[in-house]
């Protein structure tokens, strides 16, 4: 399973909806990355992103995008077979 990074807050409902899904998929193990904590991590996010908000997320070394994407992609059926590549 490719690493999943998640850029997040503490209070974000979004962030916790995200984590909860992945969860439910099989993902085990969570790079969580807290830019309320590491506030020049939001910088690097936005940077990669383009994005200001949370959650971002990142299934190796594909951007996802924030918690509606994951849930559509899920919802396309394309959330496993990302999360199967080795």
């Amino acid at each position: 399973m490719p690493t999943v990074k998640i850029y997040t807050t503490g209070t974000c409902p979004y962030c916790l909806q995200a984590k909860a899904l992945l969860k439910q998929r099989g993902v085990a193990e969570l790079e969580e990355i807290r830019v309320d904590l590491l506030p020049g991590q939001r910088e690097t996010m936005m940077q990669i992103t383009g994005r200001r908000t949370v959650p971002q997320i990142f299934i190796g070394q594909t951007h996802v995008g924030g918690c509606d994407d994951l849930v559509a992609l899920d919802g396309r059926g394309g959330l496993l077979p990302l999360l199967a590549v080795a």
